[in-house]
């Protein structure tokens, strides 16, 4: 049987439209874009134009926009810039962020730079807004929200105009980690008050070591990788370009194929989640899957003697999955979001996450797979 991918929040394969533009840049476009000869202005003309195609998608200005090596950085340079360069002294964020937000405002409170409070959640995961209101106004100090617009391994999505609205009423910065929804779900920072955003090309089936900030005009950092004067000085270090024309090739794709993805993608997604319900007794489903994100199925399987390996037996039945966040270990570890949320400890969690390229076909073989592992009945 072909292997089965089924973890497309943790990375995506490359389009192969996208391998097609890196190849050809990879054997066309090779001058450094800082030189001023021929070649490097034949590079520096198309990073430029793929920063106006990024910035195209998201209704930024091209001056908001920043090639970085992937979200981690993007979302490490917002943090911390914003402590360093804006004054900021204060974070209200959430336990559930992915381990980039967390270890860096961890960094920061080791160090002294800031205070720290964390927004209520509610059991699927969402930020209880009231809560967050609350808190804008029960400071004077400056201060920076930072929510992710989906979480990447239940997918609880929060209201970003929502959110953004409230920080801006109150004087404070909005950063959010859309790693997981940039080339899913449309963004216009043009509409939405959004401080910092953050974008990874291998979430949306460009390369890996490419990604962006966003940075609203408004807010004047100076750069985190310190070095020369590329990325209109805010970023030393010649440029990512097969990354760079990589990544905007993939966000054309994802925007342009939006809508009939997105069927595609939720199709299967709930055709799984059918059919687990269908197979097994006393399922439950982590998040809010009626309306987060429609890529996510957290699955919570009942304890059993044959659960603890689900994973790995997966894996060697031809189905990759996840128990979690790709980011925090090659181990099958527990999740720090799971934890949050008061999930059941003795529980397995699995994460499916799905592709336009995945289809109801694979959900039946995958789900005969979980059968044969998990004899039907456990949980009753």
């Amino acid at each position: 049987m072909k292997r089965i991918y089924f973890d497309n929040a943790a990375t995506t394969p490359l389009a192969e439209e996208v391998i097609e533009t890196m190849a050809q840049a990879m054997k066309e476009t090779f001058g450094n874009p800082s030189s001023i000869y021929s070649e490097g202005r034949t590079a520096r003309a198309a990073i430029e134009q793929a920063r106006k195609q990024v910035a195209h998608y998201l209704g930024a200005s091209i001056g908001e926009i920043f090639f970085t090596s992937g979200g981690t950085e993007s979302n490490n340079m917002a943090l911390k810039c914003a402590v360093r360069d804006l004054g900021v002294e204060r974070f209200i964020s959430s336990p559930i962020e992915h381990h980039c937000i967390l270890h860096s405002l961890d960094s920061l409170e080791r160090l002294g730079q800031i205070e720290r409070e964390e927004v209520k959640l509610d059991a699927q995961g969402h930020p209880d807004l009231s809560h967050l209101e609350q808190l804008l106004k029960s400071s004077t100090k400056k201060t920076m929200v930072s929510l992710m617009h989906s979480n990447n391994e239940v997918g609880a999505m929060i209201d970003l105009q929502e959110a953004g609205e409230l920080c801006r009423e109150n004087g404070a910065l909005f950063h959010s980690d859309t790693v997981q929804t940039i080339g899913y779900y449309p963004i216009d920072v043009s509409k939405t008050p959004i401080s910092f955003l953050s974008g990874s090309a291998h979430k949306f089936y460009g390369p890996k070591g490419a990604g962006f900030i966003y940075i609203n005009g408004d807010n004047i950092i100076k750069p985190y990788v310190d070095g020369g004067a590329q990325e209109r000085n805010m970023r030393g270090g010649t440029e990512n370009i097969y990354g760079i024309l990589g990544l905007a090739k993939a966000m054309q794709l994802a925007y342009e194929n939006l809508e009939d993805r997105r069927r595609q993608v939720t199709d299967v997604r709930n055709y799984m989640k059918a059919q687990l319900e269908a197979s097994f007794d006393n399922l439950q489903f982590n998040g809010d899957p009626e309306n987060g994100h429609h890529k996510v199925l957290s699955v919570a399987f009942p304890p059993s003697d044959k659960a603890g390996l689900l994973l790995l037996n997966l894996d060697i039945a031809g189905v990759s999955v996840s128990g979690g966040s790709a980011c925090s270990s090659g181990a099958d570890a527990g999740s720090h979001v799971i934890e949050a949320l008061k999930g059941d400890p003795d529980r397995k969690t699995i994460r499916f996450s799905f592709s336009h390229n995945n289809t109801r076909e694979e959900v039946d073989q995958a789900v005969a797979k979980l059968k044969e592992i998990l004899p039907v009945g456990v949980g009753v």
